[in-house]
């Protein structure tokens, strides 16, 4: 069905004269924004770590897996895998949750996480990159935008970055730093490493509400690879 409105979308974006390339992202959307979220970390954060927790939230449902950086087959991050994998459907509920449930929910998912990646052997990224419905404050509160999630999640007193850090203070024996940004956004990161030939890009995400982006290269493609891109 995604696909059929990809190509519906494509069709009227032509035909109304925009010369615009629509392609449904490479990875499954359950995936997508937890390896996108490995594009919110500074490169430095991954000297002596081969892996990442991330969460995706949803109006409908949440999701937290373990990422597998592999950056020593693809230092662009393009071969990233999500290796562990946990859903609750929490719109599935036969009572709704409140705001501090489904934290603490998340939590829970994440401290399983942490040790299935021991049993993995894997070293992780003191960070947790988290994909949140809304317009994001730099602080970690979310302004607007909340508004399907359980609960009051644009109250003044609620600041899910300090609330997680809280519930997981520590990673791999350092101090736990969340990353906090908007779900269409940290999705659409997830084609970023396959971006690199053009100026600019986009993401159209299609859930219990609408999401989008656009995002701007900081170098330039040069002329031959523009002019490849535009004959496609």
């Amino acid at each position: 069905m995604g696909e059929v409105i990809v190509g519906r979308t494509s069709v009227l974006v032509k035909a109304a004269g925009h010369p615009v390339r629509m392609t449904p992202i490479r990875y499954h959307p359950d995936q997508a924004a937890l390896i996108g979220a490995a594009q919110l970390a500074p490169s430095w954060m991954f000297r002596g770590s081969d892996a990442m927790l991330a969460v995706d939230i949803g109006g409908s449902n949440i999701r937290a897996g373990l990422v597998e950086l592999r950056l020593e087959v693809a230092s662009d991050l393009s071969m990233c895998k999500v290796r562990e994998f946990d859903l609750w459907r929490h719109a599935d509920e036969p009572r709704r949750p409140t705001r501090e449930e489904t934290v603490g929910r998340i939590v829970a998912m994440l401290e399983n996480l942490v040790a299935l990646a021991a049993q993995r052997g894997f070293e992780l990224v003191p960070m947790i990159g988290v994909a949140c419905p809304g317009n994001i404050a730099d602080d970690g509160s979310i302004l607007s935008g909340a508004q399907n999630l359980p609960g009051d999640w644009e109250s003044r007193d609620f600041n899910l970055r300090a609330e997680l850090e809280a519930g997981l203070p520590v990673i791999g024996g350092h101090a736990t730093k969340v990353v906090l940004h908007n779900d269409a956004v940290v999705q659409g990161l997830c084609e970023a490493p396959f971006m690199r030939d053009v100026e600019r890009w986009g993401v159209l995400t299609i859930g219990t509400g609408l999401g989008n982006a656009r995002f701007t290269n900081l170098q330039a493609p040069t002329h031959d690879a523009r002019r490849a891109v535009e004959a496609r």
